[in-house]
Order: structure tokens, then C-alpha cells, then sequence
């Protein structure tokens, strides 16, 4: 990794990210959505992902987005809890830093297990530096609930992309079977955050 991509001391945010238990294993192997590939490519039209910085999946799963921004020219750094994949590492992203680590300087992107989605946002934006973005792909329904409320509160996000159409996110990466049923019912945006940005959340539409 390219000493570009952080900020900090030289000590690796991943040593603090090891392996959770059988149990985190097990809620997240429940909770695994594939998301259609399509989606990164339509985030890389609509937001600015400087290439001279990594990107970070950190719910990389099978790597549907990781590969399209590695297709882009991107850096990209795939971790999961679950690999499902030889190119993605073994890690808790949920896991709290200490304080002798320092921050990722790049931008995290990803589609997080939604239980635990509120979680994932809370999680990145404690890990990232100032002035780099956090880009979750997550139902227009995370804008519901007192807790989201206090999320928002506290990191407003910059922008949130509604997708006019909908874009697919398949159980266990089974696009086939919900391609069969009809394809997909639930709508999506892509959450945009900055950290240390503090204005007001602007509403867009895309796809």
C-alpha cells in the first residue's frame, strides 16, 4: 500500500481489524446481498472518486463492485468478514481503531449487510480521514428511524443519489433466480458522505 492512501503513523489500520468470532460470521453469511455491478459504474458517472487515492470495499463479497472500480484504474483495498473470494482479506470492518492507528486517506465504498448498515456508516467515517468521502449504496428507507435521525445529525450526508430505476441487490449473489421473479422491488440511493462537511444534504436523481 502507498504511504499516499493514509494519514497517520506507519502502523496498518488492518492490524486492528482482525477476524471476528463464529457468530459475526454467521449474521453477515444471513446478510449477504450481492449488488449488481451496474451500480459502481453508475457512481463513478455522478461523484468524483479521486484515483489518486484507494478506494476501500469494505463488505467486498464476491467483488461485483470491487472489480468495476479495479476496471476503472482504481486501487482498491477488498476486505469482508466472510471471504467468498481469494482477492478479498479477512476483516471486521465493525471493529473500533485504537488510538495508535491512523486514518485511511481514500474513499470507502461499499453495499454493507443492511442490519448492520447504520453501523458500517458510523464505523467509516471514525476510519477516514478529513475531506474523503464514504459512499454507501442503501434503501431509501435508512432515512427512517430516531437513531438514523441522531446519525444524520451528526455526520449530514453531502448528497444522496436516488436511482430512478431500480437496481438490483441479489441474496447469496443469485442474480439468475431474482431475474427470474421479476428482479428487484426495493429502491435504492447512494448515501455521499464528506467527512467533516457540516451543510446541508443535497437531494439528486440518477439511473
Amino acid at each position: 500500500m502507498e504511504n499516499k492512501d493514509w494519514a497517520g503513523n506507519k502502523n496498518s489500520i488492518f492490524k486492528t481489524l482482525g477476524a471476528s468470532n463464529h457468530t459475526d460470521k454467521e449474521r453477515q453469511s444471513e446478510d449477504y446481498y450481492a449488488t449488481d455491478p451496474i451500480a459502481a459504474e453508475l457512481l463513478l458517472q455522478i461523484e468524483d472518486i479521486p484515483k489518486d487515492r484507494s478506494i476501500w470495499e469494505p463488505a467486498a463479497g464476491e467483488l461485483h463492485l470491487s472489480n468495476v472500480f479495479k476496471k476503472h484504474g482504481y486501487n482498491v483495498i477488498s476486505t469482508d468478514l466472510v471471504v467468498r473470494n481469494d482477492e478479498v482479506k479477512q476483516e471486521d470492518f465493525l471493529k473500533k481503531l485504537d488510538g495508535e492507528h491512523k486514518l485511511f486517506n481514500g474513499t470507502i465504498i461499499t453495499n454493507p449487510p443492511y442490519k448492520y448498515a447504520l453501523e458500517f456508516v458510523e464505523s467509516a467515517m471514525e476510519k477516514i480521514a478529513d475531506g474523503n468521502k464514504v459512499c454507501m449504496f442503501l434503501k431509501i428507507q435508512f432515512l427512517e428511524g430516531k437513531k438514523r435521525k441522531s446519525l444524520f445529525e451528526k455526520y449530514p450526508p453531502k448528497t444522496i443519489w436516488v436511482s430512478s430505476s431500480r437496481i438490483m441487490c441479489a441474496k447469496n449473489g443469485d442474480f439468475e433466480t431474482m431475474i427470474e421473479g421479476g428482479g428487484s422491488a426495493v429502491a435504492y440511493a447512494w448515501y455521499i458522505w464528506e467527512k467533516g462537511f457540516k451543510g446541508e444534504t443535497t437531494l439528486k436523481w440518477f439511473n
